[in-house]
């Protein structure tokens, strides 16, 4: 295990360079606004009032390439197998990445072509780094997984793209998808911590010093978004470190992991859901529905003044919300997660939570009736004409 300094060090270094390549393409967007600014700021999606450049992604992969690049200046023999295994989980995550990139310079890669892409990159890393759910901690399930390695790797493909699209479903309002990554690559690396895994401990700090190198662009005045690559690009990180982890250390149960991505995990099978089945759309039509813009619509306008001279206040603060509730579910999931019916208990709180806060924002009731919340937007197929 790297010690306490080592950490820090590669985790600054990742974040300095994340920083600075964010800052430089914001410094730099007239020369490259034409291609990089999301100017579409009356998208059903958008609550920005400029066009602000949306390629922070290219800033994710240089925080985390000088981050590798670092750690093996000095890498020991006994650290070239870390360093390898992380260099090609790199390596795996470009198909995801460079597909959100050419969506968001062009606009023209659809949302299943994207998934394609991620797909991708998770049998990529099962077929690079043996990166595939051994089991899943659901009987009957776990014996199927071990027997057929193809459905093995059909299964973790399937769940790496859904936690991908998940982090890009979130990335609505300043900070929020930077914010959750951190905080749940926080949660894992203290259970690799715990489990002596060093590699699981390098690959999350790199995704933390990267992310909060970005942030501190942008957030909290949102000078620079991290745009479908950035998004599907972490979102492949997070994956990847929860599929590697459950993988190399059978005493992390599936669930607890699972807790601690619950939300947006949570957020993506109900928007299918309310899409799909409800409303009876596509699930990648795009509406205003998401939890954290009723929180956005409902809550801050509310709470939280209006100030013409920071007018990104209002964006701001919807990250408050969303980050204190993930960081107290990956708490609880990390210290009261250690069996199997606990961390399920967790993410069945977590997904009670999601419909009581939905229900109440959307129809303004507490009481958890299930057939109200389940049929939540026939009740209200939009909520009333909010700011």
């Amino acid at each position: 295990m790297m010690s306490a300094t080592d950490l820090i060090e590669t985790s600054s270094v990742a974040a300095t360079a994340s920083f600075v390549t964010s800052l430089l393409i914001v410094l730099t967007q007239d020369w490259h606004g034409k291609h990089s600014l999301d100017k579409d700021i009356d998208g059903v999606q958008k609550f920005h009032t400029t066009p602000v450049p949306r390629v922070g992604g290219i800033a994710l992969l240089v925080g985390i390439l000088t981050g590798v690049l670092y750690y093996g200046i000095d890498a020991s023999i006994a650290e070239t197998q870390t360093l390898n295994t992380i260099a090609m989980l790199l390596l795996a995550a470009l198909p995801a990445f460079i597909a959100g990139g050419i969506e968001d310079v062009t606009k023209k890669v659809s949302v299943r072509a994207r998934l394609f892409a991620t797909f991708g990159s998770a049998i990529l890393a099962s077929w690079l780094l043996n990166a595939s759910l051994p089991r899943l901690d659901v009987w009957g399930v776990d014996t199927l997984l071990q027997l057929s390695p193809l459905i093995a790797v059909a299964v973790t493909a399937f769940a790496v793209a859904g936690v991908a699209n998940s982090i890009n479903i979130i990335d609505g309002f300043h900070g929020v998808a930077g914010s959750a990554v951190i905080i749940m690559l926080a949660g894992m690396g203290f259970l690799a911590y715990r489990a002596d895994d060093a590699l699981m401990v390098n690959i999350a700090v790199l995704g933390i010093g990267t992310s909060i190198g970005f942030l501190f662009v942008n957030y909290p005045t949102g000078r620079l978004f991290m745009g479908d690559g950035g998004a599907y690009f972490l979102g492949f990180w997070v994956a990847e470190t929860a599929v590697l982890l459950i993988a190399r250390n059978p005493s992390i149960n599936a669930w607890q992991v699972l807790a601690i991505c619950s939300y947006p995990v949570i957020e993506v099978i109900y928007s299918i859901y309310r899409k799909k089945v409800i409303r009876k759309l596509s699930p990648g039509m795009p509406d205003r529905l998401h939890l954290h813009m009723l929180i956005y619509r409902r809550l801050v306008w509310k709470l939280v003044p209006r100030n013409d001279a920071q007018p990104w206040i209002r964006n701001a603060a919807v990250a408050c919300f969303i980050a204190t509730w993930i960081a107290a579910m990956t708490l609880i999931a990390v210290f009261a997660g250690d069996t199997v019916p606990t961390a399920v208990a967790v993410v069945i709180g977590n997904a009670m939570l999601y419909i009581a806060i939905y229900t109440r924002l959307v129809c303004g009731y507490w009481r958890i009736n299930p057939v109200a919340a389940l049929g939540i937007v026939r009740l209200r197929t939009h909520v009333r004409n909010a700011p």
